[in-house]
């Protein structure tokens, strides 16, 4: 064997042995923005919290979309008929400066959430939790992912039945 082949027969084995060595493939694509919306999400819930507690005008308008909406249900999910509606941001900085912040709250939900993640949109449900209130099924909000953030699009509230 000349020392051309030799060597050649190194080099094939070398990128044969390197090659069986490279690093796994990056979890697919269906898990991954599943896991980084969910956090995202997570995270503006966190911020809306804060946001609210603090009378935080700043924090609501970077968590909200432009056409966010937010619905109170008054305890009719199924009637339309009996919602005031609050659309645009504009109209929704108005609901946390004259419904939310004058309440002078220390503690908002929601909680025991359930979320489902759909591409660059999301849902999620949970109870309502306003101080010492808990409202089980009150509250679904809406998520879309823009120019690259997850924003909120929608919360309504009062979905529960009157009790």
């Amino acid at each position: 064997m000349t020392i051309s082949a030799w060597c050649l027969k190194v080099v094939l084995l070398l990128i044969i042995l390197v090659g069986g060595c490279s690093p796994p493939p990056p979890p697919t694509e269906s898990v991954l923005p599943t896991v980084d919306a969910s956090l995202a999400i997570t995270h503006l819930i966190a911020v809306h919290r804060t946001a609210v507690v603090a009378d935080d005008v700043q924090g609501v308008l970077d968590i909200w979309a432009e056409d966010g909406v937010i619905t109170d249900a008054n305890h009719t999910p199924h009637d339309p008929t009996d919602d005031h509606v609050w659309r645009g941001l504009d109209a929704v900085l108005s609901y946390y400066t004259t419904v939310l912040f004058p309440l002078y709250l220390e503690e908002v939900g929601p909680v025991d959430t359930t979320m489902t993640v759909s591409g660059s949109q999301a849902v999620m449900t949970g109870t309502t939790k306003i101080g010492d209130e808990l409202a089980p099924g009150g509250e679904r909000w809406t998520f879309a992912l823009r120019d690259g953030e997850w924003k909120i699009t929608s919360m309504t509230f009062n979905l529960e039945p009157e009790r």
